[in-house]
């Protein structure tokens, strides 16, 4: 049994589970979607009280190593940039109930946009431009349907970030989205200002085809500022 020394308290006590099943997940001992040991088999190997040992698991909750839900064992979370993302979600939820929260995460949406636009108009591949020209169909193709258009315009604008095969930036797309979305889920829209987004996305993606940088950029900071100008008219941002 590896004792677990509580000097200094039960949260170094905690500390020390916590660090050794960081230990087991980094080197592979506990494996992606493996349930944690129970509660009882980990207060018997690290001789560590029920209330040690839940605070280790919320520690690795909050670090996103481990899924929790009520009545089910933890389940170790793969290792990756989703999961750091995930693990910030309550953080950046706060911020965005601060002044300028909202737009200071979408300023950051557009700068990294904007880069994936040019990136992807000097390097996309053939089978980039087509995952992009399938994306942009399926968005034409919804237009009539509100809903269905916001799913396709967020699976157009996640092919930007996919094209750039960086896993953070892939990352970085689910959080915006999920950040972003209660405000977003509040917008009016109509099938004519599904259609002006559209034509927006019909216009990145043409810039992208013909190999242009700058074009494309200009084409994305345009969508995305006309985007901002009706979120901040709906919601008094500044």
């Amino acid at each position: 049994m590896a004792q677990v020394k509580a000097t200094g308290g039960e949260n170094r006590a905690a500390d020390s589970i916590v660090s050794a099943i960081e230990a087991q997940i980094a080197d592979g001992r506990l494996q992606d979607s493996q349930p944690l040991p129970s509660e009882r088999e980990l207060m018997e190997t690290y001789g560590a009280s029920r209330t040690v040992v839940r605070e280790a698991i919320t520690a690795l909750s909050n670090r996103g190593l481990v899924l929790t839900r009520p009545r089910f064992r933890p389940i170790v979370q793969k290792l990756g940039f989703d999961t750091i993302f995930a693990s910030t979600d309550s953080v950046v939820r706060h911020l965005l109930s601060n002044p300028n929260g909202v737009k200071n995460l979408y300023e950051v949406r557009v700068f990294a946009e904007a880069g994936l636009a040019r990136q992807a108009a000097a390097h996309a591949t053939r089978e980039h431009i087509q995952d992009l020209k399938s994306a942009l169909m399926a968005n034409e193709a919804s237009i009539s349907n509100s809903e269905g258009f916001y799913e396709t315009d967020v699976a157009f604008h996640g092919v930007l970030y996919a094209i750039s095969g960086n896993p953070v930036f892939a990352a970085l797309h689910d959080g915006l989205v999920a950040w972003l979305a209660p405000q977003w889920d509040q917008m009016k829209r109509s099938p004519e200002r599904n259609e002006g987004n559209y034509l927006a996305h019909k216009a990145i993606y043409d810039a992208i085809l013909e190999r242009d940088p700058d074009a494309a950029e200009e084409a994305l900071r345009a969508h995305l500022k006309n985007a901002w100008e009706y979120v901040s008219v709906t919601f008094e941002f500044e």
